[in-house]
């Protein structure tokens, strides 16, 4: 879960001058990347990634009002990073891991009314909006499975994250994991979904003994497998100029520890470039599973926050 340092409450956007269109989330620059190797033990990529640029524009194109009463175009846009870790007999993870990207977007096609700001009135609806469409995800896994005996109990962790503005939702089932690098410090944004984990949190087991747990890879909580009910954790803070975002699976995590992740973050500048050292860290360290990672910096224009 998002660290208490890093919470903050939704609130109303900036007001602007009269004849204005108050700052929207045009004014902030995103550089990202994303990278996927299969590593150099399995023989199947069960992970998958997507960024998508989503966006909504008005233009006038003719008008009889002064100039300036009306913009002459308004944007509002942001990305969406998604990255997936699949698990499964056969195909059954990389076919989980698959359908459950491709099933979110589609299910954002579908809706009728896109959000793109978060406001005290709206921040409840969008959580509410990504739990629905995840636990749909979660049945349309254990539909698949239940018709074909090759892909039963097929599922896969599934981590998202969006920005609206200066503002950054982070939905998450699983064990892979979502971090944020702000002025130099590391923060962990999502908790792992595991047996070791849940030990960890009813304190029978120290962070210390849990690095030579032999379960730890154990999930609890996933997308798709036999359990109907899927625990949806929903999060949002407030972005910063400077902020560099981070989404993986654990095949990075595993063999790349916090400390090693934050110097790489902090010392290769362009988004690509540290996608591939990350990946290049985690596959010189014996690349023992999938290693996916996407990588995103935030940065706001003038009249953006700091």
């Amino acid at each position: 879960m998002v660290p208490k340092e890093l919470r903050h409450k939704v609130g109303n956007p900036p007001e602007a001058p009269a004849g204005t269109t108050p700052p929207g989330s045009s004014l902030v620059h995103v550089d990202v990347s994303g990278l996927s190797h299969p590593g150099k033990v399995r023989a199947r990529n069960e992970d998958h990634f997507i960024v998508t640029r989503i966006g909504r524009y008005i233009e006038t194109a003719i008008t009889s009002l002064p100039p300036g009463e009306v913009p002459e175009r308004a944007d509002e846009v942001g990305y969406a990073l998604i990255l997936a870790d699949g698990m499964g007999g056969h195909a059954g993870g990389e076919l989980a891991s698959r359908l459950a990207i491709s099933g979110l977007v589609k299910l954002v096609i579908a809706m009728p009314d896109w959000i793109f700001r978060l406001d005290e009135s709206i921040a409840e609806d969008a959580s509410q909006r990504s739990k629905r469409r995840f636990r749909h995800l979660n049945s349309l896994l254990i539909e698949q499975g239940a018709q074909n005996p090759d892909l039963r109990g097929m599922g896969t962790t599934l981590t998202a994250a969006r920005n609206m503005g200066r503002h950054l939702q982070i939905v998450h089932v699983g064990d892979s994991r979502a971090y944020l690098l702000r002025d130099g410090s590391l923060h962990r944004l999502t908790r792992d979904h595991t047996y070791v984990q849940l030990l960890i949190d009813t304190g029978q087991l120290s962070q210390d003994e849990a690095a030579d747990f032999g379960a730890r890879h154990v999930l609890v909580n996933a997308l798709g497998g036999s359990d109907e009910d899927v625990e949806v954790d929903v999060d949002q803070l407030e972005l910063k100029s400077g902020d560099r975002l981070l989404l993986c699976s654990d095949g990075l995590t595993d063999m790349v520890n916090d400390d090693a992740i934050r110097q790489t973050l902090i010392e290769n500048r362009g988004s690509n470039d540290v996608a591939r050292r990350l990946v290049d860290i985690a596959l010189e360290r014996g690349g023992r599973d999938n290693v996916t990672v996407i990588v995103a910096a935030y940065t706001f224009h003038s009249s953006g926050p700091a």
